[in-house]
């Protein structure tokens, strides 16, 4: 019997991805562990593996489709002495909403089920042409009715467009909008199309604004909606310090002097640093469950990149056990890996504590928001010169505001407060974080 390639869930947010490249061609042989597409995510760009020997026989989402749903049939494999007359044109769907429950219309008049049905259950795909004769066209619809029944596909299909879909009829079951429909209003000359994204205005915005409306992304989807629960759910509260890091300075300049392969920079000797005083406090190294309280017993640092359409937080695994050097390799390699786009999920996913450091752009101090499930997270400021009273006289010294966002059901002001008395320790002190 044909089986199904579905889209499969590449992380625990994942929702959807874009099929970016097909790697095989129909008709190609297909072996257990071959990579045959290039699906994204909202993190990167991953390779995905067949799990079934076969023959492709039908793809059913091309190259370059984006918000393909999880779980959505992408491909046809064929098994061993299967050809393409076993697929039925019409038996698949791209979009796993639409899935029809056929199983007893599809009998067979003997009451023995199709021989062709596939192993993951029958569906239709909005990629497949509907039979001459079963085509709808795209007329006017009621312009009272309060929802417009369309597919994911089609729905970003028509924003792209600017295509008014109430005003369009579908062919799918009962009258959904399907990718197919989009197709022939395209073909047409029509005027179903919306004012230009840069001229709409909408009620909830200053009437005589003009704006851009840029799609939000599924990184953007997944960072708000993760981002949102963290400050509703998680009574944030704050702590700050400031450091000298004149010696952090110095023992830095130094140790590149005689560390070859790597440059080691500021941001590796504060993630050293979080480490040990993490190891020395390690009721901050925790996160809330309803159930108990999770103390970890490694130290799993995240660490916020920024990239295009967002940021990720690659994770340094185990950072109390690695030294200086280590950790600087380690980062650049995942900093450079996840503005490529090449993480695999278990590199971003999960984490222990976390660190955001904006102090590159001149930012003098700010609070994160915490990363959930980890109870914590720490914001670094810009090193600047600013005066200070030392032995009684007025100084010049290099200070970093250092902001720790805790939740407080997690972490107490007493645990949070030993933790930074503890950081700011290793950093005016650095050789001892090199012990």
């Amino acid at each position: 019997m044909p089986i199904e390639i579905l889209m499969p869930a590449l992380s625990p947010t994942m929702t959807e991805g874009n099929l970016v490249a097909w790697l095989k061609a129909e008709g190609d042989t297909i072996l257990p562990g071959e990579v045959i597409a290039e699906i994204e995510t909202d993190k990167a760009t991953m390779e995905v593996e067949a799990v079934d020997e076969g023959v492709l026989g039908k793809i059913l989402v091309s190259a370059g489709t984006e918000g393909v749903s999880v779980n959505a049939a992408i491909a046809i494999l064929l098994e061993e002495g299967e050809d393409k007359s076993s697929i039925k044109d019409n038996a698949y769907r791209s979009d796993p909403i639409e899935i029809q429950n056929t199983q007893n219309s599809e009998q067979k008049s003997d009451g023995q089920p199709d021989i062709n049905e596939p192993k993951t259950g029958k569906v239709v795909s909005e990629n497949t042409k509907v039979p001459s004769g079963k085509m709808q066209s795209p007329l006017i619809a009621n312009q009272d009715d309060v929802r417009v029944a369309a597919s994911p596909l089609a729905r970003r299909m028509a924003e792209h467009a600017g295509l008014d879909l109430a005003k369009i009829s579908g062919s799918g079951p009962n009258g959904r909008i399907i990718k197919a429909d989009i197709d022939q209003v395209l073909s047409q000359d029509n005027a179903l199309k919306l004012p230009p994204v840069s001229t709409v205005t909408s009620p909830s915005i200053e009437p005589s604004a003009q704006y851009d409306a840029i799609p939000n992304n599924s990184m953007r989807k997944v960072i708000a909606s993760r981002l949102t629960e963290s400050k509703q759910v998680a009574p944030h509260f704050y702590m700050t310090v400031d450091c000298n890091v004149d010696a952090l300075k110095q023992v830095r300049m130094e140790l590149n002097e005689k560390v070859e392969g790597t440059k080691i920079s500021i941001n590796d000797l504060i993630i050293r640093a979080s480490a040990i005083a993490l190891k020395q406090v390690p009721e901050a190294n925790a996160s809330w469950t309803e159930e108990a309280t999770l103390v970890y017993k490694t130290i799993d640092i995240s660490v916020a990149v920024a990239i295009e359409g967002g940021l990720i937080t690659p994770i340094i695994r185990d950072v109390g056990a690695k030294g200086v050097k280590e950790i600087s390799v380690k980062m650049k390699d995942l900093a450079n890996r996840a503005r490529e786009g090449k993480l695999m999920p278990e590199e971003y996913q999960g984490g222990t504590f976390s660190i955001s450091n904006l102090g590159m752009y001149g930012v003098k101090e700010f609070s994160a928001v915490i990363n959930p499930p980890q109870g914590a997270i720490l914001a670094i400021g810009a090193a600047e010169v600013r005066t200070i009273i030392k032995d009684g006289a007025v100084v010049a010294a290099t200070l970093m505001s250092c902001t720790l966002s805790v939740d407080h059901r997690v972490v107490d002001g007493a645990v949070g407060a030993r933790f930074l008395s503890a950081f700011k320790r290793l950093i005016e002190d650095p050789l001892t974080m090199l012990l």
